[in-house]
C-alpha cells in the first residue's frame, strides 16, 4: 500500500461566514491530491491525456463532515486508492487536523478510465496494464498500515 501525504494551510479565503472551511474547498483539495497521488505513482494525468489519451474522469465523489477546519489550521490530507477494477479506482481522503491529528474529514472519488482521444465522444476504456500495475502496487491492503510507503510533499 502507497499513500500520499500534503499539508495544506487553510487561509482566509478558504472560510465560509461562519469562520469555517467552506465545505467546496474539500472537494478542490481532493482533486488536486487525486492528481499528486497519481504523479506520485509514476501516472502524471496531463502526461496521460496527452500521450495516451486517457483521462481518469470523476464520476462520483462525497465528503463526510466531523469537526470544522478553521483559519489558520494545518491540514494533513493523505491519500490512498481503496478499491480498483479493470476501469475504475476509489480513491480515500483523510483530513487531519494538525499537530492533533483530529481527524476533520473524510472524502471519496470514483473515478473511471476514459479514452479522451475524441473528446466529443468519450467512452469508458480498461486501464492499461502498465498503468493497472503501478495503481495495484498502491491498492490498500489492510487497515493496520502495517505495509505503508508514504509519499509526502507540501
Amino acid at each position: 500500500m502507497k499513500i500520499h501525504v500534503t499539508d495544506q494551510k487553510i487561509m482566509w479565503g478558504d472560510l465560509d461566514p461562519l469562520g469555517i472551511v467552506f465545505y467546496p474547498n474539500y472537494y478542490q483539495w481532493m482533486d488536486g491530491c487525486a492528481h499528486l497521488f497519481m504523479e506520485s505513482l509514476g501516472i502524471p494525468m496531463k502526461q496521460l491525456l496527452e500521450s495516451r489519451g486517457l483521462i481518469f474522469a470523476l464520476v462520483e465523489t462525497r465528503c463526510e463532515y466531523y469537526s470544522p477546519g478553521k483559519y489558520h489550521d494545518t491540514l494533513r490530507i493523505i491519500t490512498s486508492l481503496a478499491q480498483m477494477d479493470t476501469k475504475r479506482l476509489l480513491l480515500r481522503y483523510r483530513f487531519y487536523k494538525m499537530p492533533q491529528e483530529e481527524l476533520l474529514a473524510q472524502g471519496w472519488e470514483r473515478r473511471i478510465c476514459l479514452d479522451a482521444t475524441d473528446p466529443s465522444h468519450l467512452r469508458a476504456a480498461e486501464i492499461p496494464g502498465d498503468i493497472s500495475a503501478l495503481l495495484k502496487s498502491a491498492l490498500e491492503e489492510n487497515a493496520s498500515g502495517a505495509d505503508q510507503e508514504t509519499i509526502t510533499s507540501t
